[in-house]
């Protein structure tokens, strides 16, 4: 199992951004990467090759992206020297190669907001409180932030952040509470089978007898409910009820196009992700059709010091492959080395004939 250094958020109650109570220390580091997916990974190699350390921020709860949210057992063809991997085994395998270099993750966090600091650095804000302060940032961010896709249901914002949550940071926020589960997906059934021992009652609404999760999953499900520890219900969510942002039942039209009322104080909708650029596009970058012009000597933007790799960037003739980003990350990182050092020689090694390299990576 690979090791994940991660730095908890500043702890809130509510799952949507919020002042923090007092200005947090920021964490200092050389190269902030917006953006854990396998070109952010592997950027972390290479910066750390030369010495730069670095800290991630990405809105999932885990490393990987797009190969561990979206395709995790989908087999990739085209990486060099492996003719055949899935999504995760990629990640694993990313995870693995950068443990040398002992990288810092903040998880489950969105980039929020960016400004210069006196001393020339940029700080960067997340929407959990987070601060860093770095020389550079690279913007990895693939096609930009992962954001959950919301039910159709009339007046649902009202509820948002006060009981209704589309995402899970702290399990403890929700001990002893009366919980409403949709969706029937793996983030659905693992967070059923993860939150029924805390919750007062628990109930899972699907529009179908049909899940697209594991199999094991859904078995321990209908096992729940069989021994009463749970309910599910075949329908649809179509109104809630409450006052002042506190949820008090939800009426489902249920298979039958008949209606139930089930009462609970939190709804956790789980409809899958969908990808939008987020609080990246207010960085004040030059953007073409959502996407970040670079140069492509080291792949900078149009501001000094913020690097786009990875198909977040655009630059004539760009293919959108994983590879590429690989690319990429190795030209930004020279030049990433020269803005936190501008006093050292940047000295070119290769990792099979240099000895100081092979150090740093436990091989020598």
């Amino acid at each position: 199992m690979n090791m994940l250094k991660t730095i908890d958020p500043p702890a809130h109650t509510t799952g949507t951004p919020q002042e923090p109570m007092s200005s947090p220390t920021p964490h200092q580091t050389d190269v902030i990467i917006v953006g854990a997916g396998p070109v952010g990974l592997f950027a972390i190699f290479e910066l750390g090759l030369l010495d730069l350390k670095c800290h991630l921020v990405d809105i999932l709860d885990r490393p990987g992206g797009q190969c561990a949210e979206l395709y995790p057992e989908k087999p990739i063809y085209d990486i060099p020297g492996l003719p055949v991997v899935t999504g995760q085994e990629l990640t694993d395998r990313l995870m693995e190669q950068v443990k040398p270099f002992d990288p810092v993750f903040h998880l489950s966090q969105m980039a929020e907001r960016l400004e210069k600091t006196d001393d020339d650095k940029w700080r960067l804000t997340t929407d959990m409180g987070t601060v860093l302060e770095a020389p550079v940032l690279v913007i990895a961010a693939g096609g930009g932030s992962f954001v959950p896709k919301k039910p159709p249901i009339k007046g649902i914002e009202a509820y948002e952040g006060t009981s209704v949550f589309y995402s899970v940071r702290k399990m403890d926020q929700f001990k002893g509470k009366r919980l409403l589960i949709a969706g029937g997906g793996d983030s659905a059934l693992d967070w059923t089978l993860n939150l029924a021992p805390l919750a007062d009652s628990l109930a899972l609404v699907h529009r179908r007898d049909d899940f697209r999760a594991a199999p094991d999953s859904v078995n321990k499900m209908r096992a729940l409910v069989g021994s009463g520890d749970m309910d599910l219900h075949i329908g649809q969510i179509t109104q809630l009820h409450g006052d002042d942002g506190q949820l008090e039942a939800a009426t489902l039209r249920m298979a039958d196009k008949s209606e139930q009322t089930v009462e609970c104080d939190t709804l956790l909708p789980f409809f899958g992700l969908t990808m939008k650029l987020g609080p990246v596009a207010e960085f004040g970058l030059a953007l073409h059709e959502n996407l970040i012009p670079v140069d492509t000597e080291k792949f900078e933007t149009s501001t000094p010091r913020i690097f786009a790799i990875g198909d977040i960037n655009h630059y004539p003739g760009k293919l959108k492959l994983i590879l590429s980003g690989f690319h990429e990350a190795a030209l930004m990182a020279q030049q990433a080395f020269r803005y936190v050092h501008p006093d050292k020689k940047l000295r070119f090694q290769y990792t099979t004939s240099s000895s100081s390299l092979q150090q740093k990576l436990g091989v020598a």
